[in-house]
């Protein structure tokens, strides 16, 4: 190593000694110095890189589907339970596997298909061998498998199949509240019923149930009665409801046919089709109920008024006539009894278009029914309404309404005059909405004494529950297709509420195109078809929800529910 030496000036301590390396040791510091700079120029070429491709993915990519993770892999959320008013399971989740494919990664498409529909025979196998020979990322096969049908497959070991855990809507009593509850769609969001009317508080999870005013124990004996009925007279369908009068609650809508939420691909669209909320329809004479109750409440009608009934109406080209003609002067509560067209018209005349549709609506028949489902039907009525549309209204045609209207209208005709909105939530009395009052609790009175004495001695008998005490109203009504009223195409009802001392329920069978048979003599109307359903669905109910039979013959209730059923005169 050589050094040389040199001197230099500071300015403060004078000159000073200055060395310069020469030699190997200046090559060896020049090597040091080349190597930190690639090192460096190393470094900062990798945040180049590194910078760039952030760039790119953050703001000149900006939106674009990543085709390894596509949305339609996301699982769907779970719901919330539904149950019934006493904490009975309606609607839950279970976890089921769902199978897919990533057709890239599929080594022989035609093959795999092949032996996935040999063990999933309802697949399509053309279709199935498209999406795997696809050059897709992600395609779905089949979703919520069994646990047999997952091990057959899983036996098969293809490459490029595979499971995804999803939450699956079952409903463990089946078609029994079908129409009420709904179901759901794949994504597990709801598409008919509760499902729908509630499927945002439903999807946020796993918290407090819903919880319905159904009692699967009322709905189960009104399903069962109103299948049995159907079956009986060859009914094309029915439909039922039991309301509690007091608060609202629907403890039981029923509507035939029906269909199993647990397999709705195999459901009809007559089937889906809810009749108790959806279906509106002209309900006959248990509308004279309103016409009595609105005659009564306006006083152009008392208990001991008669009108002629001895003649059938005829107005321009229609006639009203009876079908049980007495030919002669009824009193209100014949006319009720004997459910006269004649009668009731007339009485309807009385009281006034403009009144008996202001009546109406304050029943809620002029609105649609405010229920938490999406199916609910909407109300026709006259328009322009003329006289003879008061007087068909009055005993039942010409107004098409919803069995769920009918049964809260007919709430305050026996509840002392309060109207209660129906709904399918149990309510809280704590927080319950006020009652409106739409009818004195004298008019109330004299329409339960009324409607005990259409079961005692007039057209509902066969509705009658030893020891509850039934009062009710008929109905029969020809239903119209394509404009024609049609003598051999009925809607038959009875309409019912127990106890009529103080009532508690209101209880509604409607059976739609039902038949004659030889133990009706051949008659298909609401005294013959439908009553006996309410009947035999009170007997099974009234126990259940504690209602405390009544001794019919007392002399108590003998005053209590004595009407004049006068004869009218000749």
């Amino acid at each position: 190593m050589s050094a040389a030496t040199s001197h230099t000036y500071d300015r403060l301590a004078g000159p000073r000694e200055r060395i310069r390396i020469d030699g190997i040791a200046k090559q060896a510091l020049d090597t040091g110095r080349v190597r930190l700079i690639a090192v460096a120029a190393a470094f900062g070429l990798c945040f180049v890189v590194l910078g760039a491709r952030l760039v790119d993915l953050t703001l000149l990519r900006a939106g674009e589907p990543i085709a390894v993770a596509p949305a339609v892999r996301v699982a769907p959320l779970a719901r919330g339970d539904i149950v019934d008013r006493n904490g009975l399971l309606l609607a839950t989740n279970l976890k089921t596997a769902s199978l897919y494919a990533h057709p890239r990664k599929v080594l022989d498409p035609h093959a795999s298909a092949a032996a996935i529909a040999r063990v999933l025979p309802e697949i399509d196998l053309a279709d199935l061998q498209t999406k795997l020979a696809s050059d897709r990322g992600f395609v779905w096969i089949k979703r919520n498998l069994t646990p047999r049908e997952q091990d057959a497959v899983n036996r098969l070991g293809l490459p490029g199949v595979g499971f995804m855990d999803e939450p699956r809507r079952i409903y463990p009593q089946g078609r029994l509240a079908a129409h009420v509850l709904g179901y759901t769609g794949v994504d597990n969001h709801g598409l008919s019923g509760i499902e729908k009317g509630f499927d945002e508080t439903l999807m946020e999870g796993a918290g407090k149930p819903v919880q319905l005013s159904i009692d699967v124990r009322v709905q189960h004996a009104l399903w069962e009665e109103l299948q049995a009925a159907m079956v009986l007279h060859r009914a094309i369908g029915a439909a039922g409801v039991v309301m509690d009068v007091q608060s609202g609650e629907l403890l039981a809508v029923v509507s035939l046919p029906d269909f199993d939420p647990n397999q709705i691909n195999e459901a009809t669209a007559d089937q889906l089709f809810n009749r108790a909320t959806l279906g509106v329809y002209e309900m006959g004479s248990t509308f004279k109920a309103f016409t009595v109750a609105a005659a009564l409440e306006y006083r152009t009608a008392d208990l001991d008024r008669v009108f002629d009934a001895s003649e059938p109406i005829k107005v321009s080209r229609y006639t009203i006539k009876d079908d049980h003609a007495k030919n002669r002067w009824l009193s209100v509560p014949e006319i009720f009894m004997y459910s006269s067209n004649i009668g009731a018209a007339k009485m309807a005349l009385e009281v006034g278009g403009t009144r008996q549709r202001d009546f109406l609506r304050r029943l809620g028949f002029l609105s649609k029914a405010p229920l938490e489902v999406p199916e609910v039907g909407q109300p026709m009525w006259p328009q322009p309404w003329r006289d003879i549309n008061t007087m068909t209204v009055g005993f039942g045609h010409g107004i098409a309404v919803s069995p769920v209207q009918i049964a809260a209208a007919f709430s305050p005709l026996v509840n002392g005059g309060l109207m209660v909105s129906p709904t399918l939530r149990k309510r809280n009395p704590a927080v319950d909405p006020p009652a409106e009052r739409v009818l004195s609790s004298e008019t109330s009175e004299k329409l339960r004494r009324l409607m005990r004495l259409v079961v005692e001695k007039g057209t509902g008998s066969r509705g009658a529950a030893n020891g509850w005490l039934v009062g009710g109203k008929t109905g029969t009504a020809e239903k119209a297709v394509n404009g024609v009223y049609k003598r051999n195409a009925l809607l038959s009802s009875f309409v019912s509420s127990f106890p009529m001392t103080d009532p508690r329920y209101v209880v509604i069978a409607i059976l739609d195109e039902p038949k004659g048979i030889k133990e009706t003599h051949n008659f298909a109307t609401g005294g013959w078809t439908a009553a006996p359903v309410t009947g035999r669905v009170i007997a099974r109910i009234a126990p259940v929800l504690a209602v405390d039979p009544v001794n019919e013959k007392s002399d108590e209730v003998q005053r209590s529910m004595t009407v004049s059923a006068r004869r009218g005169r000749n």
